[in-house]
């Protein structure tokens, strides 16, 4: 099978990786700086474990929905998350995110590495989209 496309996004971001990892997996924080594309979250819910399950609902300004969902594969608290990732309505293209935090003084290194795109297309959206969301988590903590 041939490679798939893949993007790796680095970030720093001004808060310890407990309160990043917290702003990442808590709910009731994802809705407050999780806006890519105008999108805002109208339903999180996180099962975070190994074998748990995520599940998302972002509504788009003109109120399409996107519904994403996926189960970690990995959880090491305030360090590492392995999740896969596939939309509702095409659950055949999932892929898979890999996101890492490195401590850096009072500040954090966020690695996120989103594999096994489904084509260039795909990898193309996704990285506009989580270029925004590292925006906003990154203003979050401003």
């Amino acid at each position: 099978m041939p490679d798939r496309p893949s993007l790796t996004l680095h970030r720093h971001i001004s808060a310890p990786p407990a309160k990043v990892f917290s702003a990442w997996t808590d709910p009731q924080q994802i809705v407050k700086w999780l806006h890519p594309g105008g999108c805002n979250v109208v339903h999180a819910e996180m099962e975070l474990k190994a074998g748990g399950r995520f599940h998302m609902i972002m509504r788009a300004p003109d109120g399409e929905e996107h519904d994403v969902n996926g189960v970690f594969r990995e959880v090491a608290m305030n360090e590492k998350l392995v999740y896969t990732w596939a939309f509702r309505s095409t659950p055949e293209r999932e892929s898979i995110v890999t996101f890492t935090l490195k401590p850096d003084g009072d500040g954090t290194w966020l690695t996120l590495k989103h594999e096994q795109f489904f084509d260039e297309a795909a990898r193309d959206a996704h990285r506009g989209g989580w270029t925004e969301a590292l925006d906003g988590l990154e203003h979050y903590f401003l």
